[in-house]
C-alpha cells in the first residue's frame, strides 16, 4: 500500500485499475483521481516503485493504494477485493486493464501452446474470474442506488476485432474479452451494474516502446488513422473516467474505440 492516503473511507467512489502502475492502467488512474475517485492500484510488483505522477491524485482529493497480485493467481482475488473494501468502505468500479502483449511476435503458424495458453491465464481467465469476483461482491451489497453508479470496465484493443496474424494470442483473447463484456452486461443489467468494454488503438506506452514505433509511425504517415497521432494513456483514461462516472448511463455492454478513428472502414 501507498502511503498517498486520507482518514476519510467512503466518502469518494472507489475504482479499482489492475495493471495500474504504467502505460493504460496509470493514465487510468490519474484521469480517475482527476474525476473524483480514490483509487486502488493492482499490479504485479511487490514493494513497487510508485510513479510520481501519483501525487496528481492526492492533489485532487483523492486516496491511493497499491495491492500486489498477479490476476492469474485467482486464489488472490477474493483476499485483494475484501482487502481493497476494507481499507476503503466501498467498491464502486473495475477496471481490468493488466494483462500482457505478444512477444515475441510470431508468425500464426509457428505459435507454440505454452505462449497462448500464458496469455489465455492472464489475458482472459485472469480478467474472466476477476470481474467475477468483483460482480459477486457487489451483488451481495444489494441492488445499487440510482444515485450510485457501478460499473466494470474492461480494456480490450483494436486487435479484438482487427486480425494480426503475428500476434494471434492476443487477438483470441482480446476478442473474447468483447464477448466477456457482453455477457457480464446481460446477467448483471438488472443489479444496476454497467459493464463497458473500451478498444484502444495505436497507442503509445512502454509497452509498444518495447518493439519500437516505426510500424505506427508509418500506418499514421499513410493516414490510416484519421486522426494523426497516436493515442496517448490519457485518452484511454478520459475514456475510463467518463464511463466510471456514469457519463454514459443508457449505455451498456458495447464496445467503445478510443481509436482516432482507425476503425472507419473505408476503401480509399
Amino acid at each position: 500500500m501507498s502511503d498517498m492516503e486520507h482518514d476519510r473511507p467512503g466518502t469518494r467512489p472507489v475504482a479499482i485499475v489492475t495493471g495500474g502502475l504504467q502505460g493504460l492502467g496509470l493514465g487510468a488512474v490519474l484521469e480517475l483521481g482527476k474525476s473524483g475517485f480514490d483509487v486502488a492500484i493492482v499490479d504485479l510488483p511487490d514493494a513497487p516503485v510508485m510513479p510520481a505522477e501519483l501525487s496528481q491524485v492526492e492533489a485532487a482529493g483523492g486516496r491511493c493504494r497499491y495491492y500486489q497480485m498477479d490476476i492469474s493467481d485467482l486464489a488472490r482475488h477474493g483476499p485483494v477485493l475484501d482487502a481493497i473494501d476494507a481499507d476503503f468502505g466501498r467498491l464502486d468500479c473495475l477496471v481490468n486493464n493488466a494483462g500482457i502483449a505478444a512477444r515475441p511476435l510470431t508468425d500464426l503458424l509457428e505459435l507454440q501452446p505454452d505462449a497462448f495458453d500464458k496469455s489465455i491465464d492472464i489475458n482472459l481467465r485472469g480478467t474472466f474470474f476477476l470481474t467475477q469476483a468483483f460482480a459477486k461482491a457487489l451483488l451481495s451489497a444489494g441492488k445499487a442506488a440510482p444515485e450510485s453508479y457501478k460499473s466494470i470496465i474492461i480494456i480490450t484493443s483494436i486487435a479484438a476485432e482487427l486480425s494480426f496474424t503475428d500476434r494471434s494470442q492476443y487477438c483470441v483473447t482480446k476478442s473474447a474479452l468483447s464477448m466477456v463484456t457482453r455477457l457480464f452486461a446481460a446477467r448483471l443489467g438488472a443489479a444496476g451494474i454497467h459493464v463497458h468494454e473500451i478498444r484502444p488503438g495505436l497507442m503509445e506506452t512502454p509497452m509498444t516502446a518495447k518493439v519500437g514505433n516505426d510500424t505506427i509511425a508509418r500506418l499514421i504517415a499513410d493516414g490510416v488513422v484519421p486522426l494523426p497521432r497516436q493515442g496517448q494513456p490519457e485518452d484511454v483514461g478520459k475514456a475510463v473516467a467518463a464511463l466510471a462516472a456514469g457519463a454514459l448511463p443508457y449505455m451498456t455492454g458495447q464496445p467503445i474505440w478510443t481509436a482516432g478513428g482507425l476503425n472507419i472502414a473505408r476503401i480509399l
